[in-house]
């Protein structure tokens, strides 16, 4: 990939996190995006232990996802960072570490399971970080698949106010696509060969009519409800357009009022375009997050950084992992400024400098040479000799120390 390739506006990039309950379906999910934004060009499958985030070898045992790897891919001139989360409840502090570094979610929940155990656990440390989310009802081919069931359990058991953003077409065995209430459009899949190919109409499926009428009503009210310019059009009963609706929706989701709502089967190859579209849509970049909070390790007062190029360089090392080729690698999500290879760097948490060594961009177990990072990146750098899970690294003329990762006991 090209040097030039990586330079993505602030804007364009979004930092996001799956998160799920074991067996929900996350990794597949994962592995279907990085198909489908042509990251890989074969797809892994977790009961072959070729999957592409889970690399250790301990994980292709398993078939679970142990350490949470970063990877980077591409989607409508956006750039998306993944962040892989463990699912199983005896990796919290993996989930911890993670999502101190997101931006924004997709939740996975299976479609006859609804919302599960684990699934809380982690939506409440979403919670906790402020994070962003969207949902992603995942295996709707699955026997016993309950779209409005799983909706109904997600408002219940997490309190969340859900945007429904589709209907599926069809359940079960049946289960063929979505109807995009939104733009007022039938997205069907043929077949469920990889890169799966899909249709677009705008025609309404059989006997869907009053349902989706009901429903597209639904979601304009609801995301009327959040602004009050759109209210004043829906209580005078003027046509509100979707860019509108999405504007505005966007807003609501940044702001935690409300939860997006999309379907598929991801093993089926079905529902994930119109996610990835969720993420670019719905899911803030940096710049939406604008700032991010520290104390001034000298003076003990608050310091603020925004989230911008031009500011001084800080960010936070969010996990140490041992490679066997490279050594130690600090996975270091940078939120301001700019870090160089061969440069120094200010270890505020320890007070010490550090040598910035090799800077990498992880595609999980592949990696990437870069001469430099910035501001909204996660990148992995060599050679770091003191730093530790939740230190803070940044200039030393500016120094600031970020909020540190808490771990349950």
């Amino acid at each position: 990939m090209a040097e030039q390739k990586r330079v993505t506006e602030l804007s364009k990039i979004r930092n996001i996190g799956i998160i799920a309950h074991i067996d929900a379906g996350k990794t597949t999910t994962t592995e279907r995006i990085l198909y489908y934004t042509g990251k890989t060009y074969k797809i892994g499958d977790i009961d072959e232990g070729t999957t592409v985030m889970d690399w250790m070898e301990e994980e292709r045992k398993r078939g679970i996802t142990i350490v949470s790897a970063t990877t980077t891919t591409y989607w409508k001139e956006h750039r998306i960072n993944i962040i892989d989360t463990p699912g199983h409840v005896d990796f919290t502090a993996e989930v911890e570490r993670s999502l101190r570094v997101l931006d924004g979610g997709i939740t996975v929940l299976d479609a006859e399971e609804g919302v599960q155990s684990q699934s809380e656990t982690v939506w409440r440390q979403a919670d906790k970080y402020r994070v962003p989310r969207i949902c992603f009802v995942n295996k709707m081919d699955k026997l016993g698949a309950d779209f409005f069931a799983t909706v109904k359990s997600i408002e219940d058991k997490l309190g969340a106010n859900t945007a429904i953003m589709v209907l599926p077409i069809g359940v079960e065995s049946t289960f063929k696509g979505v109807y995009d209430l939104l733009n007022r459009k039938s997205i069907i899949w043929s077949g469920e060969e990889l890169g799966a190919k899909f249709t677009e109409t705008d025609e309404v499926p059989d006997g869907m009519k009053d349902k989706i009428e009901e429903y597209r009503s639904l979601l304009v009210e609801k995301i009327a409800e959040n602004d009050d310019a759109l209210l004043e059009k829906y209580l005078a009963n003027k046509t509100i357009i979707a860019e509108e609706l999405k504007k505005s929706l966007r807003r609501a989701v940044i702001g935690y009022k409300l939860v997006p709502i999309f379907a598929g089967s991801s093993l089926r190859n079905k529902g994930v375009q119109p996610l990835l579209d969720g993420v670019v849509d719905y899911l803030p970049s940096p710049v939406d997050l604008g700032q991010v909070k520290g104390i001034n390790p000298k003076t003990n007062t608050e310091e603020v950084r925004m989230l911008r190029l031009d500011e001084s360089m800080c960010g936070l090392a969010f996990k140490i992992q041992n490679d066997p080729h490279v050594g130690k690698l600090t996975y270091f999500r940078i939120y301001s400024g700019k870090i160089s290879s061969g440069t120094y760097a200010y270890n505020s948490t320890r007070r010490v400098h550090e040598r910035i060594g090799r800077l990498l961009l992880m595609h999980a177990n592949q990696r990437e040479e870069i001469k430099d990072g910035s501001a909204g990146e996660i990148v992995a750098v060599v050679g770091l000799k003191e730093t530790g899970t939740g230190d803070t690294l940044c200039d030393e003329g500016k120094p600031i120390i970020l909020e540190k990762i808490s771990f349950p006991e």
